[in-house]
């Protein structure tokens, strides 16, 4: 089967990836397009990606089809503790602070937005049950969420192969909390009753509940405009608590951003909290000098 794709069809997927997922796809980005279509278009039963466009075409770019051709276009690469700094400092630092401030109503919620498969939402779920048994006895939720229903439904099934568990996850956590089945891994009922996997597109209006303490956007910011990027940290900063915490990716920024937080420095992390907090924040110069250069796929 063939990778070329048609400048036409490239243009209507890149229009398409925008305007439902506010996702760029820019010149450049046609092996990369082509490639994943080409997968699709096998599993679709097509016989290339040009008659994958043709079918999106003749849904007017709103039917299953188009659909998951969207999906297609997101990167779900991911790991189980996936740099290990944002969740050194969750268990160092933000845990406890979070606890002692929420002492009296014995609730702690967070989000993992863009998901993908669940390693981020069950990484953060089992570092809770590991170094934090007190909490068995406070309300705690992990809101996860990502575009894909395909790797949504993975995630919500909790089921991994042996080379997903050997990507970042201790080995004394694999067994405390998954069950081998053959080849296969499941986590545990006590960790992915933890998790409440629900759809979510950033492209549009951010509504989630219940109101997050920490919020998990890692690896995905990359791929919006400013402007997109923007929108989607204004929405998350009006919904999170006003003492809270959000990680972005290692190669994420809010500089020249106008947006709602500062960075902190916590951990050598790429950790923000809404603007006003005690916390020193880092200013626009000393976030120049750190901020990393690598960018990395979620």
């Amino acid at each position: 089967m063939s990778n070329d794709l048609s400048p036409a069809d490239f243009e209507l997927i890149s229009r398409l990836a925008l305007d439902r997922a506010a996702i760029v796809l820019e010149s450049g980005k046609e092996y990369l397009v082509s490639s994943r279509l080409g997968k699709l278009a096998r599993e679709e039963g097509f016989a290339d990606a040009s008659g994958l466009c043709d079918a999106v075409r003749r849904e007017r770019s709103r039917g299953p089809i188009t659909t998951k051709v969207i999906e297609a276009m997101t990167t779900n690469e991911t790991l189980f503790f996936r740099d290990a700094r944002p969740f050194d400092a969750l268990r160092k630092v933000v845990v406890p602070e979070l606890m002692e401030a929420r002492r009296t109503s014995k609730s702690l919620t967070v989000w993992s937005l863009a998901c993908s498969t669940g390693q981020e939402p069950y990484s953060i779920a089992m570092l809770l049950r590991e170094h934090f048994p007190e909490l068995a006895n406070w309300r705690v939720k992990i809101v996860a969420a990502d575009l894909s229903t395909e790797v949504l439904a993975k995630a919500a099934e909790g089921v991994f192969n042996q080379l997903e568990v050997n990507r970042g996850l201790p080995a004394p956590m694999m067994v405390r909390y998954f069950d081998r089945q053959g080849t296969q891994f499941r986590i545990k009922s006590e960790i992915r009753s933890m998790v409440d996997f629900r759809p979510i597109n950033l492209a549009e209006r951010i509504m989630l509940s219940p109101k997050p303490d920490v919020v998990f956007l890692r690896n995905v910011m990359i791929y919006f405009d400013v402007s997109t990027r923007e929108r989607i940290l204004r929405e998350v900063g009006a919904q999170m608590a006003p003492d809270g915490y959000l990680f972005l990716g290692a190669g994420e920024t809010t500089l020249n951003l106008d947006v709602p937080f500062d960075r902190i420095d916590l951990e050598r992390t790429n950790c923000f909290r809404p603007r006003g907090v005690g916390s020193r924040a880092i200013t626009p110069k000393e976030e120049s000098w750190n901020r990393p250069s690598t960018t990395f796929a979620r």
